[in-house]
């Protein structure tokens, strides 16, 4: 079948990671995307693993893409890009609000060459506000918006989250699903558009809970107080005697007593609404008393929505994730080399072929 976003034109200004991961997205839909990178490369070319003497994480994130160097700040940028920025569809873009403008390729200037154009503008706070240039990470935009202090752990040894929340799900995923409603829009009214994406708005929607918490009772909930960051021990991760994790989400009841009675839990902890912290370490005791491969076979067969923590080594191998063609696409090395591509939560009808090669833009 035709790929729903074949026939589009994308632009790419974007580096490192939520505004690659969105074009990337785009790629495997069908869309042609030419990475516009300055001389040189971007900073992402430079990032370990190497790989054939190239970025490994370039070249996931870029995997299918054209590439053209051009210098914005060239005198000749203009008329470089002036034919692809007539007939482009979307522009993705990561700059810090205004700099675009002052390269002379911001949304009223491109615009006036091409009004269906479909303008994404990706920053940390947004293209206004007394934040818009203010710099900063992930980890930043996660302690600004409280969703960091729902849960920091313990305030002698906080923990950083393993993933970027900010970056992917406050970035990468609003830019792709505001593109696609603007190209719906565009199909209804002929227009394009310039999309604000602030990476720091999506992380108060992760806050919901605690949000109808505080903003019904006026109380908002301390540091993990929350039921689903550790405040219950139906929710929880219990170390193993061998030092594996148990990850415990056993939060209806149905669960939660086929877990206790599969772990033997007595009956006087079987009701944590009385004493949650002394249930809590109850289960602890229990769990901490066997290997986890012990405990593996008695969950599995409990059906009671607890697991074992696994590595991402072990993960990329269980049948089930391979059987649905997780690490089934592949990028390919300058040499000819591949490595499985990076799964995307794209449909497998919209993407290309299954096993199909596809290569990251080449340096110029």
């Amino acid at each position: 079948m035709t790929q729903p976003l074949a026939g589009l034109l994308v632009l790419d200004f974007s580096t490192l990671l939520p505004g690659p991961l969105a074009t990337l997205m785009l790629a495997e839909a069908g869309a042609e995307v030419i990475k516009i990178e300055r001389p040189g490369g971007e900073e992402l070319r430079q990032f370990p693993p190497r790989w054939d003497g190239e970025s490994a994480t370039f070249a996931m994130l870029n995997r299918g893409k054209a590439g053209l160097t051009v210098d914005l700040k060239d005198a000749n940028a203009h008329e470089i890009l002036k034919p692809l920025l007539q007939r482009a569809d979307i522009l993705v873009e990561q700059f810090r609000p205004n700099v675009m403008d002052r390269l002379g390729f911001g949304y009223a200037a491109v615009c006036a060459l091409n009004p269906r154009l479909i303008y994404c503008s990706i920053s940390g706070y947004g293209q206004s506000g007394p934040r818009a240039q203010e710099a900063g990470h992930d980890i930043n935009y996660i302690g600004n918006t409280g969703l960091l202090d729902l849960q920091p752990g313990p305030i002698q040894t906080p923990v950083i989250p393993p993933f970027l929340a900010a970056d992917i799900a406050g970035g990468t995923f609003p830019a792709v699903i505001n593109i696609l409603l603007a190209l719906r829009s565009r199909d209804q009214t002929g227009h394009g558009c310039h999309l604000d994406i602030a990476m720091t708005d999506a992380m108060f929607t992760f806050a919901w809970y605690a949000l109808a918490l505080g903003q019904a009772t006026g109380r908002f909930p301390a540091p993990g107080e929350l039921a689903l960051v550790s405040g219950s021990p139906r929710y929880q991760l219990y170390p193993t005697k061998d030092g594996k994790i148990v990850a415990c989400g056993a939060l209806e009841q149905k669960f939660w007593l086929s877990f206790a009675r599969a772990i033997s839990l007595p009956d006087a902890f079987i009701d944590d609404r009385r004493d949650p912290r002394a249930t809590r370490d109850a289960v602890a005791k229990i769990i901490a008393s066997k290997e986890a491969a012990e405990w593996r076979p008695v969950f599995g067969a409990a059906d009671c929505c607890v697991t074992i923590v696994e590595r991402l080594e072990n993960a990329i191998r269980d049948p089930h994730f391979v059987e649905r063609g997780l690490f089934a696409h592949l990028v390919e090395s300058v040499a000819g080399r591949t490595l499985p591509a990076l799964p995307l939560p794209i449909a497998a009808q919209f993407r290309d072929a299954s096993k199909q090669k596809r290569a990251p833009p080449k340096q110029n």
